[in-house]
């Protein structure tokens, strides 16, 4: 009782009368700092659609030349990331420490093979000469005039997972101080905030690479081919 007495002390900060009150203010901060990256993505998601109706058929083919398996088995990676995340949070309301534990570390995992599997990706794309800037650069099916169109596919394709992948590292650090602070015990039924928004957090992550995948690896792709 009194270890779980002291976990409230804690949890609650001088400026907030009650802990509702604390959880509300930080659900609200983090809304709205993810609808600024909204409108940041959104931004980036509009370039993209411009220039691909300019050059469609150059993009069509940058598109095919994607590994849309690899992409797709990512996909589902990230979903179970999701999964793992909600039952964190729900062992956070039940006060579950060492299920909390176990699910953030789940979600830790399934980040890091994410991670992997992009830079696994970015390598094959350098080893082809697809990185815009290189005196090597060719993308095979596009005219010699069009390549600097294609060298814009891919301008714009490491912009955005480049980004995507700045914030699954961001989401992997607050995964582990989440997970220091869950194993100390800082955690409870009545306080389970960091976790629930950092949750908040991780599926705006994942629902941008929701998008992602589409819009870079599939639509229009059986035209490139």
């Amino acid at each position: 009782m009194a270890d779980h007495a002291h976990t409230e002390t804690l949890a609650l900060r001088v400026q907030f009368d009650t802990e509702a009150q604390q959880k509300d203010a930080s659900t609200l901060g983090m809304w709205i700092f993810l609808i600024t990256e909204i409108m940041f993505f959104g931004g980036m998601f509009a370039v993209y659609t411009v220039y691909r109706n300019w050059y469609p058929e150059v993009f069509a083919i940058a598109s095919s030349s994607l590994n849309e398996v690899i992409g797709a088995l990512n996909t589902g990676v990230l979903l179970l990331s999701s999964f793992t995340m909600v039952m964190a949070v729900r062992a956070g309301q039940l006060g579950q420490r060492k299920a909390i534990v176990m699910f953030l570390i789940l979600t830790l995992l399934f980040g890091g093979i994410f991670l992997g599997v992009k830079a696994y990706e970015w390598n094959e794309k350098f080893e082809e000469h697809h990185i815009p800037g290189q005196a090597a650069f060719h993308l095979e099916g596009v005219a010699p005039g069009d390549q600097g169109h294609a060298q814009l596919f891919f301008s714009i394709y490491f912009a955005m997972t480049g980004l995507h992948a700045l914030h699954m590292v961001i989401g992997v650090g607050i995964l582990l101080t989440l997970i220091v602070q869950a194993n100390k015990g800082r955690f409870s039924a009545s306080y389970y905030t960091p976790v629930d928004v950092a949750g908040l957090y991780w599926h705006f992550v994942d629902v941008i690479w929701i998008f992602l995948f589409p819009l870079l690896y599939l639509i229009d792709r059986h035209l490139g081919k």
